[in-house]
């Protein structure tokens, strides 16, 4: 079986409202689809890539590639596990992680998009809610970093209501023109009073040696 050799697709975190897990290829079309239909609310510009302006055609297309690669370019050393949220089994949108040198230095970073259709639902922090757990109780992490800039307001209100702390601010480049970024962080010892009992994983063994951790015996 493909799990033999590659168990990621076995990988899944559930909450009693979505799950989390990487899409079949069918599901994947869909999420195109979805990512087709719009990502951003008009008059907004929340994401530093130019991939949620771009057509219909090229955001369909961007978030097929984005899905390719990150499982092409995979090392345990330099990985990004690009979750699909699924609401009642359909796609809604990605939740993502990724860490680069996870073994020694435990911290990940996140990011999510949702479609424009199940924006302003609450599955933006239950889809956060749900990585997290997947991040501290399942890998071990230290420490969770998340970024927007600071008219992000959706994201920000996310990131204050799951428990983050600022983390300083960064002036960038947002499409050509300036922009503030501002850092949140969320420690283990800040996460663990709100840990939930009522989110599953579930294949997280195999997958192990994947992020760089020791495979258990």
């Amino acid at each position: 079986m493909l799990t033999d050799h590659w168990p990621l697709p076995g990988l899944s975190v559930r909450t009693p409202r979505l799950e989390l897990r990487l899409p079949t290829e069918p599901e994947l079309a869909e999420l195109a689809d979805l990512a087709a239909r719009g990502v951003v609310a008009p008059g907004t510009r929340p994401f530093r890539s130019d991939w949620a302006y771009d057509t219909p055609v090229e955001r369909a297309r961007s978030v097929l590639k984005a899905h390719w690669r990150s499982l092409a370019d995979w090392t345990p050393e330099d990985w990004a596990l690009l979750l699909v949220v699924f609401d009642e089994g359909r796609p809604v949108g990605v939740q993502s992680l990724r860490a680069t040198e996870f073994a020694v230095r435990r911290e990940i970073l996140s990011g999510s998009w949702l479609g424009v259709e199940h924006h302003g639902r609450g599955l933006g922090t239950e889809a956060r809610t749900a990585m997290l757990h997947l991040a501290f109780a399942g890998l071990g992490t230290e420490s969770a970093i998340s970024a927007s800039f600071t008219d992000n307001a959706a994201s920000i209100a996310v990131s204050r209501k799951l428990g983050y702390l600022p983390d300083g601010v960064e002036r960038d480049n947002r499409h050509g023109e300036f922009a503030l970024t501002q850092r949140f962080r969320l420690d283990r010892a800040d996460w663990e009073p709100t840990r939930r009992p009522d989110i599953r994983l579930t294949g997280l063994t195999p997958c192990a040696a994947l992020f760089g951790l020791p495979v258990p015996v």
